[in-house]
């Protein structure tokens, strides 16, 4: 009996059949390399790259619309998109105390705004904007439309800012208002100098996609009847591609577009990480 076990042990192993996972995984990896690099070869090839060139990097069009494109279009990108932002930050810093209110009329107040502007499409807010004026003649918004682009932007966003707030407020350990509370602070004063700062500090990263988020919102102001000093990018880039009849200035706003949500991107992604780590 010893000497077959010790003849089976001594006999060469069998070559294993078949391939094993690891390169099986290899090898659908440069299949899927191949297709892509198949796919984009055929698109190349097929492309009108003098039509594409013509129509979309036409340099002497995206020159006419220089330097308009970054003192007027962007600069009334930013003001509508930094003056929505301020007026969300507030209200909804509002709204989301008063959700947390033990006040019961306060938080059906609130709970009744936030469903309401989050369910709203933005476009919708703006036309309702609009027809202000017909509804009470006479009336108009302090700022023209540079107050009515804030007050769009802002009452959307302060429905999605309440509750990053809230989330960020009941985020923070209940035992930093109890030791406020025992060293005699105020409950208002207490929220103010320890609970909100440090929940503005954990929504930070929500509030950077926020700001991104209107950024793009504020191509919508268009509804509004902005005058030629009054455009912004989206208006700007339409309005020179239908006077050259050629879509680089659409390219062009796209790309200056990216110049800004790129970075800020970065910047959500970066404080997600350091949070992240700190924890």
């Amino acid at each position: 009996m010893s000497a077959v076990s010790e003849q089976q042990d001594t006999s060469p192993a069998e070559p294993r059949k078949g391939l094993s996972p690891r390169k099986k995984q290899r090898i659908s990896r440069a299949i899927q390399y191949a297709v892509l690099v198949v796919i984009l070869v055929v698109l190349a090839a097929l492309a009108d790259w003098g039509a594409i060139r013509e129509s979309f990097f036409n340099l002497h069009v995206a020159r006419e619309g220089l330097p308009d494109l970054f003192t007027v279009a962007l600069r009334n990108t930013v003001i509508y998109t930094v003056s929505g932002f301020v007026l969300g930050f507030v209200l909804g810093l509002v709204l989301a105390l008063m959700r947390l209110s033990s006040v019961a009329p306060y938080r059906w107040v609130s709970a009744i705004y936030i469903e309401i502007f989050r369910g709203l499409p933005m476009l919708l807010i703006f036309l309702l904007i609009g027809s202000l004026p017909l509804a009470f003649p006479g009336f108009e918004l302090p700022g023209g439309v540079y107050g009515s682009a804030a007050l769009g932007l802002g009452v959307v966003s302060a429905a999605y800012m309440a509750e990053n707030f809230r989330a960020g407020i009941q985020a923070v350990p209940k035992g930093q208002m109890e030791a406020a509370r025992s060293l005699g602070m105020p409950h208002m004063r207490a929220m103010v100098s320890i609970i909100i700062p440090q929940a503005i500090r954990i929504v930070l990263p929500p509030l950077t996609n926020q700001l991104v988020s209107l950024l793009k919102d504020s191509s919508l102001v268009l509804i509004l009847g902005v005058t030629a000093a009054q455009v912004e990018l989206a208006k700007f880039g339409n309005d020179q591609a239908s006077t050259h009849a050629n879509p680089t200035p659409i390219l062009a706003t796209g790309l200056t577009y990216l110049l800004i949500t790129i970075p800020l991107g970065y910047v959500a992604r970066r404080l997600e990480a350091r949070q992240g780590g700190g924890r």
